[in-house]
């Protein structure tokens, strides 16, 4: 492929199984369960990470007029028809059997030359880990058990099971949301229920502190003007539990000649 190929991007439409490396069509083959599962929870992770604007799977990006590559994953894919013009600031491959190696080290080698600062590549045969890719570095394996970061693409570190263990990608998938939503992890979610339960608490009190005091006012008053309170009017007043009907109660009683005065319409 030195020289280049007779195709350009205009001759690839979106939808076309095909990417473009100097001119040259690549055919993009079908992923199998094991990729198709990993992409989708690492796709999860990255598009949840609270600075990434956008993301998307397979999105086709042009690198020139010749060039056209459509990472497995990648950062900086907005909401538009089209190809996406440059290159991503993060993209991810995921590498299972029967990858192309050699079409896999052009394309890195086209993202890192053009621009991209971070490429992660998961690899799925034998012990399951992830190559790093940055430009002007040498490249180096992360295994399992390790973490990941793209500073000054992604806010949060994470674990290499996150690219392709459902459980880890849903466990950094929570805390990101989180995050979005103001929160640093589910216990200061729960810290803060707690706390607004004690609040809570802590009103309940004062308002039923109110009420039995109410209660209590309105009790002595209507045994100063003498009249008899039978037991089910005495069960009425203890049960009710509305300050404004309780202050009600009480202005009537100075003027009561009767209990209906006070406890009526």
């Amino acid at each position: 492929m030195l020289a280049p190929g007779p195709f350009r991007v205009e001759h690839i439409r979106p939808g076309d199984p095909y990417e473009l490396s100097n001119g040259h069509a690549i055919e993009c083959s079908t992923t199998g369960g094991d990729g198709a599962r990993a992409n989708s929870a690492g796709a999860m992770v990255i598009d949840s990470d609270p600075d990434v604007d956008s993301s998307g799977i397979d999105a086709g990006f042009t690198l020139g007029p010749g060039h056209l590559r459509a990472p497995d994953v990648a950062v900086g894919v907005p909401d538009r028809p089209g190809f996406v013009p440059g290159v991503p600031p993060l993209a991810i491959e995921y590498a299972g059997s029967g990858q192309n190696e050699d079409d896999l080290k052009e394309k890195i080698a086209e993202f890192l030359g053009a621009g991209t600062k971070y490429i992660w590549v998961v690899r799925l045969v034998g012990p399951r880990r992830v190559e790093v890719y940055e430009p002007g570095k040498k490249m180096r394996i992360v295994k399992a058990g390790k973490t990941l970061s793209a500073p000054g693409v992604l806010r949060n570190t994470y674990p290499v099971e996150a690219l392709f263990e459902r459980g880890a990608a849903r466990e950094a998938t929570l805390r990101n949301l989180l995050q979005r939503e103001g929160y640093e992890s589910l216990d200061s979610v729960r810290e803060e229920g707690r706390e607004e339960g004690r609040e809570e608490g802590r009103e309940e009190g004062r308002e039923e502190g109110r009420v039995d005091g109410l209660r209590v006012a309105l009790s002595g008053l209507i045994a100063g003007i003498g009249a008899p309170v039978s037991a089910a009017l005495q069960a009425r007043m203890l049960s009710e539990t509305d300050e404004g009907t309780l202050l009600r109660w009480i202005h009537r009683v100075p003027g009561a000649k009767r209990l209906d005065d006070i406890f009526g319409p």
